[in-house]
């Protein structure tokens, strides 16, 4: 049987960051003063901007964040919830065309 790693939610957090300088943009934190509200909000160029809320496996959605999230979705703004490195580099991919930003 094959152990697998887990990462902490700050490690996803610090690959985030770091993924998303690498890709031109920013991942800012925020600590709002009510609860609920994504842990980073990250603008990538060409003017998009994201409220990405990051967990890890095993981790839960509070019903503050679920709320948000549903917030978010009926104002059409950009949300993720990322669990791990790999769903940090899928998001991007889906979210970063290199040379030819969305």
């Amino acid at each position: 049987m094959e152990l697998v790693a887990l990462m902490l939610e700050r490690e996803v957090e610090a690959y985030l960051r770091k993924a998303v300088q690498a890709a031109g943009g920013q991942a800012y934190k925020w600590r709002s003063p009510t609860g609920g509200v994504a842990d980073r909000v990250v603008c990538l160029p060409g003017g998009v901007t994201w409220f990405v809320e990051i967990k890890t496996a095993g981790g839960r959605l509070s019903s503050l964040q679920i709320i948000f999230g549903k917030t978010m979705a009926r104002l059409e703004q950009n949300y993720a919830v990322l669990w791990s490195s790999e769903d940090v580099d899928q998001w991007l991919s889906e979210n970063i065309k290199i040379g030819n930003f969305k």
